[in-house]
């Protein structure tokens, strides 16, 4: 059995979630120590059956026992040790999902992981369900939400035009095309994410050169032609901004030790 795993929702529901994925040791021996996540702009409810795991992002460590936790938006690298006879199952949620439950102020929550009661999620599932079941949740929820919720709110609408833009917009630029000042704009924004604006972006283009990256012969590969294809102002930018993620450099940057989304 493949320990990392990745498992895709319906159309409709892939507006709000972008897939789900499991970290699978739960008929392992060992323990699965040292593998690292990457940010990537969203959200991750994880449902932790059998033993634990643990989890070091850059303001803390969390020994995460059965049970479910709300993952908030990473801005580093994430340490992950996953104790034997443990199954991590993670519904990944887009940056402007949380903004249609506008009861959540996230402003101050980054790099920061809390444990909840399944009974505060909208949607009914438990830490025992199969992957089958689980998805089957999801959509049945998440499609009833979009039907409901047509119209696009500001912070999908925000992600949206960063997406057409290839990540090459400024802040001015967004609130003249939604006719809203930048202060809202950034204020809605990390509110519902706890990110700003170009914090959010620069997520983005990183996560968009290492998957870069590693779909190249690494020995190789051209930093010049990677920053610039990204938009990066040089290399050494891309390398400064590589280097802030994870601590190490492109050409030292090693894709065997992380947990990296597969090709769809």
């Amino acid at each position: 059995m493949n320990l990392y795993s990745e498992h895709y929702l319906s159309k409709k529901t892939e507006r709000f979630v972008n897939k789900i994925w499991c970290l699978d040791n739960s008929f392992g021996e060992s323990l699965i120590e040292n593998k690292l996540v990457l940010p990537n702009g969203c959200f991750n409810l994880a449902i932790v059956s059998g033993n634990a795991i643990e989890v070091h992002t850059s303001k803390n460590k969390y020994l995460m026992n059965e049970g479910i936790y709300f993952c908030s938006q990473m801005t580093n690298k994430v340490l992950v040790n996953i104790e034997p006879k443990t199954k991590v199952t993670i519904i990944q949620f887009h940056a402007w999902t949380l903004a249609f439950f506008p009861k959540y102020d996230l402003s101050d929550f980054t790099d920061s992981i809390l444990k909840i009661d399944f009974t505060e999620l909208p949607f009914q599932i438990q830490i025992q369900n199969t992957i089958e079941d689980l998805l089957d949740t999801i959509n049945q929820y998440f499609e009833a939400l979009s039907d409901s919720n047509s119209d696009q709110n500001l912070v999908e609408k925000i992600c949206e035009l960063i997406k057409i833009h290839d990540e090459e917009i400024s802040v001015a630029e967004i609130g003249k095309l939604l006719n809203l000042s930048q202060r809202l704009l950034q204020i809605k924004f990390k509110t519902a994410t706890g990110l700003t604006i170009k914090n959010y972006i620069q997520i983005l283009k990183f996560r968009k050169s290492v998957d870069q990256m590693i779909n190249m012969d690494v020995s190789k590969m051209n930093l010049t032609e990677i920053a610039l294809y990204n938009k990066y102002f040089d290399q050494s930018h891309f390398i400064k901004k590589f280097k802030d993620v994870t601590k190490t450099t492109p050409k030292m940057f090693n894709p065997d030790l992380y947990f990296l989304s597969q090709k769809r």
